[in-house]
């Protein structure tokens, strides 16, 4: 039994000596081995590794060997000129010198991510500070980002960390600033639309004018043309009924009567009160043919002939056609 017991402990020493002097590091990692608190060596190759058994002697901190990354947001940032910006962003940052890290911030992330705050705030807050309102919504934004990441990356160099990009990922105004930009765009939308108003009524005005007196000389010029072929149309017919009078007299004469006829009489008829030897009357009973003879000599056109009173001063004859 005491040899069993002997060699199950030296079994079992043996087995913790080997597992305490192993340690495997892989891709991701880097390992500083400390002998009594001191850097001894550093591996930032991946592999297997061997040390002293247990952690009395040696000890292995592993930090890591991959791009890692801090945020920062909701940051309120003045820019030149007074106005306010809300920032979000972040940088991502790698541990180049492990025995740096070890020996200046203890190996310890936190640590370094509290200075990579202060170092970051300050940063941005020098780049959004030497410019104006837009320059963070502007093609200046990708340099703004590369000045905020060299003003860190001299500082955090001095701790083994090496600040490999910065990106911003949000710019907005704060709720007053916003508030401020929207009413002052509305201003400047609201001058620019009554200036374009202005300009519109301005040449609306100036084409109704130049239509109006486009409109006044076409219209005199119609009216000239009107009055010369009305003129024109005018001596067109006083020659042909002259020449009409002159071939027949008495043609002329018959049908200028009946054309008084038809507009005194009408379509629907009338009454008119007359005297029998009335000249209006002259070719009543021609039976449609115009009289040669001197008007005394034509008989008179009696179609209804009322009796006469003699002792009438005028005797009248009344006609219904």
């Amino acid at each position: 039994m005491n040899r069993l017991v002997i060699l199950a402990a030296v079994v079992a020493f043996a087995l913790y000596a080997l597992f305490s002097s192993v340690f495997i590091v892989n891709e991701r990692e880097q390992a500083i081995v400390t002998r009594f608190g001191a850097i001894d060596r550093i591996h930032t190759e991946p592999g297997l590794y061997f040390k002293v058994p247990t952690t009395f002697f040696e000890q292995v901190q592993i930090v890591e060997d991959r791009l890692l990354r801090y945020d920062i947001g909701n940051m309120t940032l003045q820019v030149s000129g007074g106005q306010f910006y809300e920032v979000e962003a972040f940088l991502t940052y790698r541990i180049v010198n492990p025995r740096l890290f070890r020996e200046r911030a203890l190996g310890d992330l936190r640590t370094v991510e509290s200075r990579i705050a202060t170092r970051f705030d300050a940063a941005l807050r020098q780049v959004y500070g030497l410019r104006e309102f837009n320059a963070a919504l502007s093609e200046q934004r990708p340099q703004m980002m590369r000045e905020a990441r060299d003003l860190i990356r001299t500082d955090m160099a001095e701790l083994g960390i090496d600040i490999v990009d910065v990106r911003i990922q949000r710019t907005d105004l704060t709720q007053q600033v916003s508030q401020q930009t929207f009413e002052r765009m509305k201003a400047e939308r609201l001058a620019e639309a009554a200036l374009l108003r202005a300009r519109g009524q301005e040449q609306a005005q100036s084409l109704r004018a130049i239509a109006d007196r486009q409109a006044v000389e076409i219209l005199a010029a119609a009216q000239r043309e009107a009055e010369i072929l009305r003129g024109q149309g005018e001596g067109q017919r006083s020659r042909i009924f002259a020449d009409a009078f002159q071939r027949d007299p008495g043609f002329f004469e018959f049908y200028r009567s009946m054309q008084s006829y038809r507009t005194a009489l009408g379509a629907s008829g009338t009454t008119m009160v007359l005297t029998p030897d009335s000249e209006f009357f002259r070719y009543f009973g021609s039976e449609g043919l115009p009289t040669v003879s001197a008007p005394a000599a034509a008989p008179a056109a009696q179609p209804v002939v009322p009796e006469v009173t003699p002792t009438a001063p005028a005797p009248v004859t009344q006609a219904t056609p």
